[in-house]
């Protein structure tokens, strides 16, 4: 609306300045620069506020930006013109503040549409806490209470498909919960009697009962929409490259402004004469290229940028990506696809490989998912196994030819646990085998790691997953720096250590866990396949495949 104003004022007073120019004198002109002024007063007045705004809260502060110099312009321009009109004068510049304002304004619209795509990632993670729950009474009934409501002892019921809403420990019940809010990793996790859960994490097979140990602001989710917040607060710190450059610019056109004041009023003696050279000084030395070619030219390049598959969320994303000496990635769904794939399953026999489909088709787990595709892309037929059972937490169960048979977990079938994902098949006569898994590499990964070590850049590894699958993916892919079974917390504060050493780290995320880590880097990037808060920390998000450019550009 600003622009608009200014557009349309700027027009008006450029038709009235033309007639000045093409030779209207006396009254005519007194009577058009008085008709300029009377449009331009009002539309500076409305227009320039973002100007005016921004610069009085940097003067206030004892410090000089962009806006300074510009706002000194325009009021300079506007006083000068007013004392002229009243004194008859041939010349005024109504036309120069109204025209400087428009083109200002053009750039710090470019600006506004580079910002308007950004949201609070601490707001997204606080819209994931629970605001009710259902809290057992002790006479065993049940009552749905605001969570606001609840304290530290108080047992709640969580149904499947609930989402935690406090921080607290079973005591009753087996379920298996994921817990990529706090890991990252898609694979659920068993849960039984005893075992610490925090708020966010979702219950996904078996109803729970839980005591609460933290609530409110204490809770895990709470801390981390907090620790969010604080770290987004720190990147509203950085200094642009435009306003950089005022901090230098500003101080030199204000001395190059009074330097030629003083030196016409000495030369002349006529304060008109000097104020009128001033004026003109500030004018032409406004860094109007600053506030309208810097937007300019980050606008073009993030169209390009988008056509090409990134969105630049960010107006300053492009200039802090330039800094970056430091690259750590997150591992499920970053540099790995985040869907498990069987391993060995070729490598078994016919008959455990039909049993094992049998059993996989009676649940959702996704282990269980993964054995059926790999199964049905091997063209195996699933055994007949009747009577099959899901048991919450622990895995299947049916009979096949006279004897019960399972697929699970090590502990519920027999088996000997492995320190990699596996889940174990019982063939009912004692014997067991496992089908261990992977979690496939993103395509590309390989290259785009071995790219960034090749430029010079450090890259570290960091993931929530366990610290064998942590351990081979940077041995894979040649990264000596890694971090296994990292909660949120301790993935921001290795990202502001690093920071600390005088690093510019970029965070590449995709999951909750990784929200504190992408606000706190010096410049983040997550996929389109991210989660919302994920891809709202971020500066970057990659929309999907990026094609190479051609030899010729």
């Amino acid at each position: 609306m600003r622009l608009a104003v200014a557009g349309f004022a700027t027009m008006n007073v450029m038709l009235l300045s033309v007639s000045v120019w093409s030779g209207a004198e006396g009254p005519t002109r007194d009577l058009f620069h008085w008709i300029s002024a009377a449009i331009a007063l009002p539309a500076i007045a409305f227009s320039g506020q973002p100007f005016f705004v921004n610069a009085w809260a940097a003067l206030r502060n004892r410090r000089l930006n962009m806006d300074v110099p510009i706002t000194l312009a325009i009021a300079l321009a506007v006083v000068t013109s007013l004392w002229e009109t009243s004194l008859s004068g041939a010349h005024a510049y109504f036309d120069a503040a109204l025209t400087l304002t428009f083109f200002l304004l053009a750039g710090r619209y470019l600006d506004h549409r580079t910002r308007a795509v950004a949201r609070s990632a601490a707001e997204e993670l606080t819209a994931l806490e629970v605001p009710r729950a259902t809290r057992l009474n002790d006479d065993g009934t049940e009552e749905t209470v605001a969570v606001a409501g609840l304290a530290v002892g108080d047992l709640l019921r969580v149904r499947p498909g609930g989402r935690m809403p406090v921080d607290g420990e079973i005591v009753e019940g087996t379920s298996e919960l994921d817990r990529s809010l706090l890991t990252g990793e898609t694979v659920p996790v068993f849960a039984g009697p005893g075992q610490p859960v925090s708020a966010g994490e979702v219950n996904l097979t078996g109803p729970l009962t839980l005591r609460a140990t933290a609530v409110g602001a204490e809770t895990s989710l709470h801390r981390m929409a907090d620790l969010v917040a604080v770290a987004e607060s720190g990147r509203s710190r950085y200094t642009p490259l435009a306003d950089r450059a005022a901090k230098l610019y500003a101080p030199g056109v204000h001395i190059l402004s009074a330097l030629a004041f003083l030196g016409w009023l000495v030369a002349t003696r006529d304060m008109r004469t000097a104020l009128n050279i001033a004026a003109a000084v500030l004018i032409i030395t406004c860094p109007c290229a600053l506030g309208l070619a810097v937007p300019a030219v980050t606008t073009a390049a993030s169209g390009r940028l988008f056509r090409r598959g990134m969105l630049i969320k960010h107006e300053t994303a492009l200039e802090r990506l330039a800094q970056v000496d430091t690259v750590i990635f997150d591992k499920t769904g970053t540099l790995t696809a985040g869907t498990p794939e069987p391993e060995n399953f070729d490598r078994l026999s016919p008959a455990d490989a039909a049993l094992a489909l049998a059993l996989a088709r009676g649940s959702a787990h996704p282990l269980a998912q993964a054995i059926e595709r790999a199964a049905l892309a091997a063209g195996v037929a699933p055994a007949e196994v009747s009577g099959l059972t899901e048991v919450p937490g622990y895995g299947t169960s049916g009979m096949y030819a006279g004897r019960q048979v399972r697929l699970g977990r090590a502990s519920w079938v027999g088996a000997e646990a492995r320190d990699r994902t596996a889940t174990f098949l019982d063939r009912g006569d004692g014997s067991t085998v496992a089908i261990t898994f992977a979690d496939r590499l993103r395509e590309g990964a390989d290259a785009a790691v071995a790219a960034l070590r090749a430029s010079g850049k450090e890259v570290c590894l960091i993931s929530g997953d366990s610290t064998p699958a942590v351990e081979a993916l940077a041995r894979r892919l040649g990264i000596d720096n890694w971090m296994a079974e990292a909660l949120p917390a301790e993935k921001a504060a290795r990202v502001a250590a690093l920071a600390d050493e005088g690093r510019h780290v970029l965070m590449v995320g995709d999951g909750l866990n990784d929200t504190a880590a992408l606000a706190a880097a010096h410049v983040s990037i997550s996929p389109a396949s991210a989660l919302d808060a994920a891809r709202v920390a971020s500066d970057i998000v990659l929309l999907g495949v990026i094609s190479r450019p051609s030899p010729t550009r």
